[in-house]
């Protein structure tokens, strides 16, 4: 892996998303360039992964074949022997000393590149978790946008309507109500009315009782 990947590797794996996000102007845009950044930098991690991991597979040949040559170069020593052919032998056995030592080469080589492979793996494992936040929370500031937005045009809509109008027309409307319920009672102050049977009686008592009242009225104006 280049520094310049590593570096933004760290940067992005230790940043805290959500302080970066508050202390932002346009979060929306910053998540966006995050995940673009993100998305980008995982493409070059997984790219160097894959030339590591095609390393290992090479060198995974290479010690394969020189462990053949190992065992080659010990079969060609033990043949001279058997030949009594020690000058042979021991060449051979240089041979098969020479392979050992590039056996030995490759292994610790395939050792450090096993841990880079494991080492690129987690680095992996960690961007695309943090990919994973970023795009969630690129999901809830749009959604919360989009309900801001909305509740926004609605009291917009809300603020439109002319109400003023409106009442003046209701009031309006009252008073004419008004007026027709006051017409309507006066019409019926004004109507003649026919006296009741109770009314006609006591019509009657109280013309009875002026008249006893006249009468003694006038007894009581009589010289004595």
């Amino acid at each position: 892996m280049t520094m310049g990947i590593f570096t933004r590797l760290r940067d992005i794996v230790s940043a805290n998303l959500n302080a970066m996000l508050d202390c932002a102007e346009d979060p929306e845009k910053m998540v966006r360039m995050m995940i673009q950044e993100m998305e980008d930098t995982l493409v070059e991690v997984k790219s160097s992964c894959a030339a590591v991991m095609a390393d290992q597979k090479k060198q995974e040949r290479q010690l394969a074949a020189t462990r053949d040559e190992i065992e080659g170069w010990d079969g060609r020593a033990r043949l001279a022997v058997q030949k009594q052919r020690e000058d042979l032998a021991r060449a051979a056995l240089v041979e098969k000393q020479r392979y050992a030592d590039r056996a030995r080469v490759l292994e610790e080589e395939m050792q450090r590149t096993k841990q880079a492979v494991d080492d690129f793996q987690a680095d992996i494992a960690q961007l695309e978790k943090k990919l994973s936040d970023a795009r969630e929370k690129q999901r809830s500031i749009i959604h919360r946008r989009t309900a801001a937005m909305a509740r926004r045009d609605a009291q917009t809509r809300i603020r439109a309507i002319d109400t003023s109008e409106a009442f003046a027309r209701f009031e309006a409307y009252e008073n004419g109500i008004d007026r027709l319920e006051a017409e309507a009672g006066l019409v019926d102050a004004l109507r003649p009315k026919t006296p009741s049977l109770r009314e006609e009686f006591n019509a009657l008592e109280h013309a009875e009782d002026i008249e006893q009242e006249l009468q003694r009225l006038k007894n009581e104006s009589k010289p004595s």
